[in-house]
């Protein structure tokens, strides 16, 4: 079996990771420029590679994020396991700020972003219909239960391009076909962790009503802060104790998603790019 290696991206707010052994390293993608340095050190033995989504200092807006590159690096850098962790919106009274969300579908709203790391003269068509993992979204609802974090299982979130929030009409309408919650980052970022063939799961970290809530009202900056600074908090415990529990062994995918590019691959061998071939060499190398 394959050594696991723990992928976390931290969101807004989330931009350090206390860590064994830890240091930060840049690791460099044929795709760019990764958002920041990766943060490589270990949690109860377990290896972790942590990288701020925004940057050290939140200097990247979403429609900024090499996502591309963040991707690669961490495939480089050896991740078999992918956990995101983002701030985001809600659509539910249910889902109020401080509600962890373990979303298990997206919608992708956004249109500035390249999506996929192939294309002329290598196509790939990969499965996203199921886009996260059963079993690491297992061992992450089991984490955020067992540190009592309030949490829901199951939603959809909604990618939108930022970085504006949403409109009035705009947020009644997305509440209006049943989604759960509202960002600006998971996407094209879990579908381009399918075509790496890392697991994946999300963590979206309400922090606010985007503008639906009759009660209220706009979104508040300042308040979406306070509550982000508790989120952040509650999100480091979630990823100690995922990590403390965590298999050191990667356990099979039973969706195969450490497997989406089995078959995935339609470009004849001849009629291949070698140029595109030799930057597919970490997401791809497996199968070509």
């Amino acid at each position: 079996m394959t050594k696991a290696v723990l992928g976390i991206i931290g969101g807004s707010g989330f931009y350090d990771l206390e860590m064994e052994n830890a240091r930060w390293e840049r690791v460099e993608s044929p795709w760019g420029e990764a958002s920041d340095e990766l943060r490589i050190g270990e949690i109860g033995g377990l290896p972790i590679v942590f990288l701020p989504r925004h940057g050290r200092g939140h200097h990247l807006s979403p429609s900024d994020i090499d996502y591309r590159a963040n991707i690669d690096a961490l495939k480089r850098a050896g991740v078999t396991d992918l956990v995101s962790l983002s701030a985001c919106g809600s659509f539910r009274e249910d889902l109020a700020p401080g509600t962890f969300v373990i979303v298990d579908q997206f919608v992708d709203l956004t249109i500035a972003r390249e999506k996929s790391f192939f294309g002329r003269g290598c196509v790939a068509h990969v499965s996203v219909d199921q886009p996260v993992s059963p079993l690491l979204v297992d061992q992450v609802h089991a984490a955020v239960k067992a540190e009592g974090i309030s949490h829901h299982r199951g939603g959809t979130y909604v990618a939108m391009e930022g970085p504006q929030f949403s409109t009035l009409a705009e947020s009644h309408y997305y509440r209006g076909r049943g989604y759960h919650v509202i960002g600006m980052t998971n996407m094209p970022e879990a579908k381009l962790a399918r075509e790496a063939e890392i697991c994946y799961a999300t963590v979206a970290m309400v922090t606010d009503f985007d503008s639906w809530h009759p009660d209220h009202g706009s979104v508040d900056i300042q308040a979406i802060l306070k509550v982000m600074r508790e989120n952040t908090e509650h999100a480091k415990q979630l990823v100690t104790r995922l990590a403390t529990d965590f298999p050191k062994e990667h356990q099979p995918c039973p969706i195969g998603s450490d497997r989406a590019l089995e078959y995935a691959i339609i470009t004849a061998p001849e009629a291949r790019d070698p140029e595109l071939l030799k930057k597919l060499d970490a997401v791809a190398g497996r199968v070509l």
